[in-house]
């Protein structure tokens, strides 16, 4: 069966992730193209791909069964531009924050669109991305946007479009939440007298634990937090200040701010 030509529209570090599965699967190098106006980039691309990326769009585009895009969403309009004579015929797959399916349907002249909403650990297959399909998009586009995606982990399917704010609130800015706590902990590891290399070391290894077992476990988070709490312990101290401190109403509230900046990204660069 011949493989699908992808064309990607920005070459950063979530479409270096993909390209770098694609081409672990087996993938043909011929059968991918890059636009990716920054040189410095162009030039990591080949040295850790062996691509030769487009400094610009140009007629090659219209080879491509699918095209994604991977560029800063007040990007979208500059690049697309260039890009809309060659690519109304291939799928769209979008990675942009923000910017709505009907903001790529008229600026490339497609209707076949699916927005997805990864996060960074895809950089190492350990991703999960919220996707929506417009309903021109047919089955066979789903599974070859799901094969694309397959290198960087998860996919979840959503019904309605708006939930993608929802995705990126939670899961696309999600690891930058999980990241503060680590600094967080780490911080009061070293004031408790460990090295940093020691507070280190114990966080992350405690929060990958904890995530696994979550992830493994038939209980709810809420039903394992109280295993380990024990009235009058040290668990239940944490967690007491914690609570006084209104640390869950924080996290949801950063987490509805994050879900409200989507909102007007989308809004700002692309009703």
């Amino acid at each position: 069966m011949t493989q699908p030509t992808i064309a990607f529209i920005g070459g950063g570090n979530m479409a270096s992730a993909i390209i770098g599965g694609l081409l672990k699967s087996g993938h043909a190098r011929e059968r991918l193209i890059v636009v990716e106006p920054y040189g410095p980039q162009r030039t990591k691309l080949a040295s850790d791909f062996g691509l030769t990326a487009l400094a610009a769009a140009d007629a090659s585009l219209a080879r491509a069964d699918l095209l994604m895009w991977a560029v800063k969403p007040q990007l979208f309009a500059e690049a697309a531009a260039p890009c809309a004579p060659y690519v109304a015929q291939a799928l769209q797959l979008s990675v942009m924050a923000g910017i709505r399916s009907d903001a790529l349907k008229r600026a490339t002249g497609a209707a076949r669109v699916v927005r997805a909403m990864p996060n960074t650990p895809a950089l190492i297959g350990q991703g999960i991305a919220g996707l929506y399909a417009r309903p021109e998009v047919t089955l066979a586009d789903k599974a070859l946007v799901e094969q694309v995606l397959a290198p960087t982990g998860q996919v979840l399917w959503l019904e309605q479009e708006v939930d993608l704010d929802a995705v990126t609130a939670l899961s696309g800015s999600g690891p930058a939440y999980f990241f503060y706590v680590v600094e967080a902990m780490m911080a009061a590891g070293v004031a408790l007298g460990l090295s940093a290399e020691q507070a280190r070391q114990l966080a992350l290894a405690t929060c990958a634990g904890a995530a696994a077992l979550a992830q493994q476990s038939s209980d709810s988070p809420a039903t394992l937090r109280e295993r380990v709490t024990s009235k009058g312990g040290t668990t239940y101290a944490a967690l007491s200040s914690l609570q006084a401190d209104g640390v869950g109403e924080a996290i949801q509230r950063a987490v509805k701010a994050a879900g409200q900046r989507a909102s007007e990204l989308g809004d700002e660069f692309g009703a």
